[in-house]
């Protein structure tokens, strides 16, 4: 099956600055994926590299097959984007620009639009070049939604509106994505989020993909302990696979990063303690691996 993302071996360079480092990521159909990385790690820039935005260093990248710096009308047409920062054309009034957008698109669907630019409050008649940032955002959404694309590619969307905005829409992209044929890539920063709308979740780290998989895998896999031991515990004190150990006493805090069973119960024995394991949201398990 044509996969909507395809990434291979994908390398970005600015100058003698790698951004992308041999970059791998597979984006099946029918997948909420989110994307995640600290500022500056290169989401914004994967993003354009694979939609043909940025020329690539090395490596491929493709969107259903299509070459992604030689992009098809046709799967153009599958796609729709929501960039960080909106530009569009300050003299139209938010209805032209709508209309001018839905000219492109035989799959327009107006009845969506209008409910959305209802919903969210847009002004209509409002020029482009006055709006305010969070209104500029708003516009983009509602643009990148109204042709209903196979392929939903969000960079920040929601990192300028305010809180009730951004309830709805996630609300409104839960029901546009609750479809087995629609895809879609959503950067943010903000993980609860991501924990609403995602099915899996991509981690990018140093310019390579550090995890991708099920968020739920994810979870099971990086968890807490609590050890308090019968004993002082020794400043080597080192747990594997630990992404931060700290040591106070004949107490300590582990975060590892491929949980055991097994591994909790040795250490019970070894160390003569009692070990609590706890469950971590998606923000938590983001700073634990990233130090």
């Amino acid at each position: 099956m044509t996969l909507p993302i395809d990434i291979d071996q994908l390398q970005k360079n600015f100058g003698s600055k790698q951004v992308l480092r041999e970059l791998n990521l597979e984006v099946p159909t029918g997948t909420v994926l989110g994307l995640l990385g600290k500022n500056g790690s290169g989401k914004s820039t994967l993003i354009k590299c694979a939609l043909g935005l940025l020329r690539k260093s090395g490596g491929s990248a493709a969107i259903f097959a299509d070459d992604a710096w030689h992009l098809s009308a046709a799967s153009k047409a599958r796609l729709g984007y929501v960039p960080q920062e909106m530009v569009s054309y300050p003299w139209m009034r938010v209805r032209q620009v709508i209309a001018y957008t839905a000219a492109f698109y035989p799959t327009w669907n107006h009845g969506l639009v209008d409910r959305l630019c209802q919903q969210w409050q847009l002004p209509l008649e409002d020029r482009v070049g006055p709006l305010s940032v969070g209104q500029l955002q708003t516009l983009g959404i509602v643009l990148a939604l109204g042709h209903e694309p196979d392929l939903l590619i969000l960079d920040e969307p929601v990192a300028s509106l305010d809180p009730s905005a951004r309830r709805h829409f996630l609300q409104t992209l839960i029901e546009i994505i609750d479809q087995p044929n629609r895809t879609v890539l959503f950067s943010t920063h903000i993980t609860s989020d991501l924990e609403r709308v995602a099915s899996r979740v991509a981690i990018l780290r140093e310019g390579r993909i550090a995890f991708h998989g099920e968020l739920d895998e994810l979870k099971e896999r990086v968890k807490r302990l609590r050890i308090s031991s019968r004993q002082e515990l020794p400043r080597s004190f080192a747990v594997p696979g630990a992404l931060r150990c700290e040591v106070e006493g004949a107490a300590a805090t582990v975060s590892i990063a491929d949980f055991d069973e097994s591994l909790v119960d040795q250490m019970r024995t070894t160390w003569d303690a009692d070990i609590t394991v706890h469950d971590l949201s998606l923000e938590d398990i983001f700073i634990e691996m990233h130090g």
